[in-house]
């Protein structure tokens, strides 16, 4: 029986496999064709086979496969090799034993016919004969590589089809199969008479499928894929979207890497492919990508010497390359390698490129398995004449440097320096590949050298390549090493060293270390400062500033970092601009608006003007120019600045791309961004796990309970108010400003989440007691609307009054509109709890404008809901709706599903209040708001009694993503099947029977 492996499941494959049933269901009506399955090696033709083999199987139909032979001269081989497993007619068992060199049937040739022709008619006649009862299948994979025989009387098949119930299967790679079949094919294409299936690329999702059933134990290659991020945790929804969102980030990287091909995915998969070591390394596993590439060994190992050698070269250079260059490092010269290239790009081996005579591998899994066969006695060599030829080219030091690490043993005095300064090249966008370099030059440099001025630059270079790279304890071990004996360096490099120092211990969460650190080289400094100042005088009063805003004591550095800021003042150093925007930054952050407001603006205006090169050399002054925005509720310029931080870090330093996304996800949370704001704030935990920075993790943790408690139902909040508890939980007992941004997101939840007492106790704690003196000025009023809100709910009226007035007090101070519309709507809910409905409604009203003009939907949204009840007692039951639906409008567009929750809620209670029937008006369509436009469109066609698969059909979609719609939409609507649904449906305001 033909069966596709359990393990081979052909994810993606949904749309190929139906349009084989397809054929199965004609065959069955006794129509047969020509199906033409054309791909790339490795995108799964032969798995398609397996799975139309399976499938004739099962129908009973008879099949016939064959494989067509590399470099054979035997005629007619791939039809003998077929007729091999048929041995029920005595014509076929006598054209076998025909002489190999005769095509078969030859002896009932009569003279007077031409011998091509005869054979097909009595092929097509056997044929015929053989599927008269119950039909056949005749499948012929690899058809690129058959002799001359097969492929003219295969064409005779495409263009003269066997009658009856007889289908033919061709598979083939386009790129290498014959012209006069391709012509066929076509030809039969374009009349109807052939059907042409082309199996695309994976996408992200079938990767992503893959992965999560190979790590589960499905009897594929283990695959590096990342483990559970809550291990020992109870399995839940919200618990597991960090493994799911691990091994999502994992696949997109891995879809890259494999550019979606199913083979090169499970080589790669099988090495323990790395996007840290990619495109340098498959993976460490380099028996395991051999073993799974044996079929691309296979093509290898049928080369010609030459062409091996070529191969060989091309692979040691890597992708794109040159011929001529080639020729260099084979050492064939350009006629023996251009010969060596024809037969490499006849093959399908690699490809010229539109361009530039430049030539690549056909893919990047392709040239690294080329490169591990390559003997290493060749490569080595190789390597080294790759190296002498760019060095005389003057091609980048990260192109030579790429040679000169394996080289390096054998020729020190040429390989250190192009190492070290193709490090610094690449450091920004590979920083694990910049470390690997400078540790290799630090290996190969004798220990008597490590106090020489040059041996400590390179030691600090590795160590902010290592720290950029997430591996910070190997960081601090060497920049402890290089601060052993700090007597002998000079004054620069001793100051660079303790603000890598100082920098590295914050990043591990010792902020007491790291403070000590920095103070003891800035007592250093001589007063006044001098003019011009020390180099990394700067970068030093940075790192210090850093280390107190994260403790939340920035007060106390402020006078320090603004006096080094003032005399670097006009340097071309683009650290004093770092410097400058840590200033600006923390005035806001400590409420200096008179200050801190102008000088975001000048600092914004000069990063703007930094090339991406010079702005990636201070992505903390993007990140904090950022979130000061955001303070300053200038969201779309927080949004550019954010962004760009992590365009010109992309693959650098996970730190800083950390912070980026921690500001990403509150801007979008403060801005309706839900989707977006949870998936930056998971990129943010995953990156803050990588490095171990436990308090990045617990906020990130909460910002996206956060946002969850927007974007998910309220039966979902036990779920998130763990998964907030265990945010604050993973903050380190006294940090400062990690802990006082977690209180103020779990203070909020809990709210939420109907706990107003847990609400008031975690702001009050970590805000200092009643004036929260350690809370953040610029959103102060925002916290104490919050506790006016929870003390009200907690029966104490007087403290509401207290917290809202001074919300406004501090509101009106700091002149943010967002603050002050915060404010306002304590008071509102003040006024709305006293029966006061006429100024809360107006309250209300003017909270909810503020909130839109400032860019926050949600908050817009939700002030609208709470004010629904003073609408209806002070403006009526019509504008009371109305600002209901405008909620449900807005909330559907950003996926505020809490909104949309209390918004059927409150109208609900209004229309019961009304005296209208709350099973028609309220309890049924009421909910129906609820719904997302494709959940509505999805309810109306079940309830028009449509079956999963029609409505899928007639929305694009799979049956499976309908059931998950369906399966929401019940649960929305409270309801266990159609006919229950339909009934609301029919409920709804305009319904039409159906």
């Amino acid at each position: 029986m033909f069966a596709v492996p359990a393990h081979e499941q052909l994810v993606g494959r949904g749309s190929e496999i139906a349009r084989l049933k397809d054929v199965m269901k004609a065959l069955a009506a006794g129509r047969g064709t020509v199906v033409e399955i054309a791909g790339d090696p490795g995108v799964g033709k032969t798995s398609l086979l397996g799975v139309l083999a399976a499938q004739a199987d099962r129908s009973g139909v008879r099949v016939l496969r064959a494989h067509a032979v590399r470099g054979t001269e035997v005629p007619y081989h791939v039809f003998r090799d077929a007729w091999g497993a048929w041995s029920g007619d005595e014509a076929v068992r006598e054209g076998l034993r025909a002489d190999p060199g005769a095509p078969p049937f030859s002896k009932a040739a009569p003279p007077s016919v031409p011998t091509r022709f005869l054979t097909g008619l009595l092929v097509r006649t056997l044929f015929a004969d053989w599927t008269a009862d119950s039909g056949g299948v005749l499948m012929l994979d690899d058809l690129h590589w058959c002799d001359e025989e097969s492929a003219e009387l295969a064409v005779q098949l495409i263009r003269t089809p066997v009658p009856g119930p007889f289908v033919l299967v061709v598979a083939h790679r386009p790129r290498q199969m014959r012209p006069v079949l391709l012509e066929a094919l076509d030809h039969g294409t374009r009349a109807g008479t052939v059907i042409r299936i082309e199996p695309a690329p994976l996408d992200v999702d079938a990767v992503t499928l893959l992965l999560d059933s190979w790590r589960m134990g499905g009897g594929a290659p283990a695959a590096s894929c990342p483990a559970p991020a809550f291990p020992g945790a109870k399995p839940t929804v919200l618990a597991d979207s960090q493994r799911h969102f691990d091994i999502r980030r994992y696949a997109e990287q891995l879809h890259a890497a494999c550019d979606g091909n199913p083979r090169n995915l499970r080589i790669l998969a099988a090495a323990g492919w790395h996007s840290d070591s990619w495109p340098d390394c498959p993976g460490n596993d380099r028996d395991a990508l051999l073993r799974e590439a044996a079929t691309l060994t296979a093509e290898l190992d049928a080369l010609t010497p030459d062409a091996t050698m070529t191969v060989g070269a091309a692979a040691v250079l890597g992708d794109p390359f040159r011929l001529e260059v080639v020729a260099a490092v084979s050492g064939l010269g350009m006629k023996r390698t251009l010969d060596a290239l024809s037969e490499l790009t006849c093959g399908d081996l690699v490809r010229p490129l539109a361009s530039g005579g430049r030539f690549a591998f056909r893919s990047r899994v392709l040239r690294h398995v080329a490169y591990e066969r390559t003997a290493l006695s060749f490569r080595l060599p190789a390597h080294r004449r790759a190296l002498e030829l760019l060095t005389v080219r003057r091609a980048s030091a990260v192109a030579r440097a790429r040679h000169a690490e394996h080289v390096l043993g054998a020729d020190d005095t040429a390989a250190l320096p192009v190492l070290a300064e193709g490090a610094m090249e690449i450091v920004a966008e590979s920083p694990a590949t910049a470390a690997r370099w400078l540790s290799l030059a630090l290996e190969s440099l004798p220990d008597g050298g490590k106090a020489t001025p040059s041996h400590v630059t390179l030691m600090l270079d590795c160590c902010r390549a290592l720290t950029a790279a997430g591996r910070l304890e190997d960081a601090r071990d060497l920049v402890h090493e290089v601060l052993s004996d700090d007597s002998r360096l000079p004054e620069d490099l001793r100051l660079n060293a303790y603000a890598v120092c100082a920098d590295i211990e914050r990043l591990l969460g010792r902020y007491d270390e790291a403070e000590a650190v920095a103070q003891v080289a800035l007592e250093t400094l001589p007063r006044p400062l001098p003019d011009p100042l020390p180099a990394g005088a700067a970068d030093l009063a940075f790192k210090y500033g850093l280390v107190h805003m994260l403790r939340g004591t920035y007060r106390q550095a402020r006078a320090l970092v603004r006096e080094v800021a003032g005399a670097a003042d006009g340097t071309s150093d683009v650290a004093w601009l770092g410097l400058r925007a840590l200033s600006a930054f923390g005035d806001v952050y400590i409420g200096k608006m008179d200050t801190g407001m102008p000088e975001v603006t000048r600092c914004a205006r000069l990063v703007d003007g930094l090339p991406d090169a010079a702005a990636a050399r201070i992505p903390e002054a993007l990140a904090m120019i950022g979130c000061a925005e955001i303070y300053l509720e200038r969201f779309a310029d927080a949004f550019r600045h954010l962004s760009r931080g992590l365009r010109v870090t992309s693959g650098g330093a996970q730190h800083m791309a950390m912070h980026h996304f921690l500001g990403l996800s509150f801007l979008g949370q403060w801005t309706g961004r839900l989707d977006q704001a949870q998936q930056w704030a998971l990129e943010a935990e995953r990156l803050a796990r990588s490095i171990g920075a436990d308090d990045a993790v617990g906020l990130a943790m909460t910002m996206r309970a956060a946002v969850l408690i927007w974007a998910r139902s309220h039966r979902d909040t036990a779920e998130i108010v763990a998964l907030a508890e265990e945010g604050m939980r993973s903050i380190s007992p006294g940090q400062g400003w990690w802990a006082g941004a977690v209180a103020v997101q779990l203070g909020q939840i809990r709210l939420m989440s109907k706990d107003a007492h847990g609400c008031v106790r975690i702001l009050l704690e970590e805000g200092g007691g009643e004036g929260l003196p350690l809370a953040q000025p610029q959103l102060r009023p925002e916290i104490l609307a919050t506790l006016s809100t929870a003390a009200l709910r907690c029966g104490d009226r007087d403290a509401a009054r207290r917290w809202a007035g001074d919300a406004e007090t501090i509101a009106e101070q700091l002149g943010l509109s967002v603050q002050r519309s915060h404010a306002r709507r304590a008071w509102a809910v003040l006024h709305l709890a006293d029966g006061e409905h006429a100024a809360a409604a107006e309250l209300f009203e003017e909270s909810a404008e503020g909130f839109r003009r400032a860019g926050m939907p949600v908050q817009h949204a939700w002030t609208l809901v709470l004010g629904a009840r003073s609408a209806a007692a002070a403006r009526g039951q019509e504008t009371a709706l109305s600002w209901l639906d405008s909620a449900v409008r807005v909330s559907r567009s950003y996926g505020a599903v809490r909104v949309r929750e209390e918004a059927a809620r409150v109208r609900g209670k209004l229309l019961v209040a009304a005296g209208s029937d709350p099973a028609v008006t309220g309890s049924g369509p009421g909910r129906l708001s609820l719904l997302s436009e494709r959940e509505r469109e999805i309810a109306e066609l079940a309830a028009a009694g449509k079956r999963s698969r029609e409505i899928a059909d007639g929305l694009y979609l799979s049956p499976r993503t309908v059931e998950a719609h369906l399966s929401r939409i019940y649960r929305k609507l409270e309801v266990s099947s159609r006919t229950a649904l339909a009934a609301i449906l029919q409920q709804a305001p305009g319904a039409v029977d159906r």
